[in-house]
């Protein structure tokens, strides 16, 4: 008898994503948890019209959340907040690597080095996602809770990751990527943004000059795995009266010395990644 193989990852019939048919109960339980995620503590009623959903509907998802402790809801206020059970499912994405490990003791040295906001991020879906950070202890700081998404064309880590890829997937990015205006200084064209990523790569490290936010200044260097593909990108940000643009250069040594150095905890070769051996990596 001809044994029937196991299905993997999607039914054959479909051969994209966009091709699967969404389950809509599940995508309004889900918007659910990431209006929850966004704002915090909130009454059934503020979320319900944020939603523009229905109170009896939103509390049927909410109980059944509840029950399996991915929403908490405090009676004496009556308001709902994410729960535990949905930061255990998120925090699997932080072990799939461990670079979020590996980082935090070379970011908490490059906050106390610099006196400013150390970010770490990856790539999620053509964006950057920040999923650590060690803040400065300046009333006035850059801030970025894990989960926080940003452009890649207008962040120091986007554009140290952009920097480091491949001909083939950089290019891929840049023909879906929108490139966003958010301020004076924001590379909008694919051909300012590639010759500001050449200049990345000749100095090593990456400067988001008030690119995004007016008043804030970043600077970026990306991490690379032991296959040598560029993981994560490591960061200092902070405002541009402090991060002054004489500093940036004395940072940006700083910040390109703790990309290395956790680089270098995952095996990570650096005489063949970044500027040694980015153009046999063109493909």
């Amino acid at each position: 008898m001809t044994q029937q193989m196991r299905a993997r990852g999607r039914p054959k019939s479909f051969r994209k994503p966009e091709d699967i048919p969404r389950i809509q109960a599940v995508d309004r339980a889900i918007d659910v948890l990431e209006t929850l995620a966004r704002g915090g503590a909130t009454s059934l009623s503020a979320l319900a019209v944020e939603m523009d959903q229905s109170p009896a509907t939103l509390y049927r998802i909410l109980t059944t959340f509840r029950l399996r402790g991915l929403v908490e809801n405090n009676d004496a206020t009556q308001e709902w907040m994410i729960g535990a059970s949905a930061f255990r499912i998120g925090a699997v994405y932080l072990r799939r690597s461990t670079v979020a490990s590996r980082a935090m003791p070379a970011m908490r040295d490059l906050m106390a080095a610099t006196g400013e906001t150390a970010n770490l991020g990856v790539e999620a879906e053509g964006q950057v996602m920040f999923i650590a950070q060690v803040e400065t202890h300046e009333s006035i700081r850059a801030f970025f809770p894990p989960g926080t998404q940003g452009p890649m064309h207008a962040s120091g880590i986007g554009k140290a990751l952009l920097a480091s890829y491949a001909e083939a997937r950089l290019q891929k990015l840049l023909e879906n990527a929108v490139l966003t205006h958010y301020t004076p200084q924001t590379l909008t064209s694919p051909t300012a943004l590639r010759a500001d990523l050449a200049a990345t790569r000749a100095r090593g490290y990456a400067i988001d000059d008030n690119e995004k936010t007016p008043g804030m200044r970043c600077i970026a260097a990306p991490i690379f795995n032991h296959l040598g593909e560029a993981v994560a990108g490591i960061s200092v940000s902070g405002p541009s009266n402090r991060l002054t643009a004489d500093k940036v250069a004395q940072v940006g040594a700083l910040v390109t010395s703790a990309a290395n150095s956790i680089s270098r905890a995952l095996g990570a070769d650096m005489g063949m990644v970044w500027l040694g051996n980015l153009d046999s990596n063109q493909d």
